[in-house]
């Protein structure tokens, strides 16, 4: 099978249904902030010192994710193909990732400034296009009930990423800076 199949010159693609759209269709701009989520976690996973348990969780948020942009993808009440799915323990995986990462970690009492280590910033790149992703999702599931799930859990995720970031600035010792607000 050839990578290119041409069909895209004209400025629209397919979606899983077969319905054609353009390119700049508001699903292929939600699976593709999406892409470009998984893209970031990759960069993310790639960095020195990434234990191997975050590694490990890091592609099981890939491969939901790829759920996530195929979901997006999707234009078709009975699809001829199988789809896959999320599920409620997507999110739970999430969560226990969290509270774990929690426990090690000071108290939070104000925001803190992304920075301190490339790999704690590329994780806060990564929750703001999650973030992104999100609100994309939310106005994919104006049209499309099916988008519930993914909306769930591309909002744990950015908590999570979150979360992931205050640990990378703890395994890297690297100074979190919390915002102090001029009033």
């Amino acid at each position: 099978m050839k990578v290119y199949t041409k069909t895209g010159d004209d400025g629209t693609t397919a979606l899983i249904g077969g319905k054609r759209v353009p390119k700049y269709h508001l699903r292929i701009e939600a699976y593709g902030t999406i892409d470009e989520l998984i893209a970031h976690i990759g960069m993310i996973r790639d960095f020195k010192k990434i234990d191997k348990h975050t590694q490990e969780s890091l592609i099981e948020i890939q491969d939901r994710l790829m759920t996530c942009a195929a979901i997006m993808a999707t234009d078709c009440d009975n699809c001829d193909v199988k789809m896959p799915e999320m599920y409620s323990t997507d999110i739970v995986f999430l969560e226990k990732e969290m509270d774990k990462m929690d426990e090690k970690l000071p108290e939070l009492t104000s925001f803190v400034l992304p920075g301190g280590h490339p790999t704690v910033s590329e994780t806060h790149v990564a929750r703001c296009v999650c973030r992104r992703a999100e609100r994309l999702a939310l106005q994919v599931q104006e049209e499309f009930a099916g988008a519930r799930m993914v909306i769930k859990y591309l909002n744990r995720l950015s908590d999570y990423l979150f979360v992931l970031s205050r640990k990378l600035s703890k395994d890297y010792k690297a100074k979190e800076i919390p915002w102090s607000p001029r009033y």
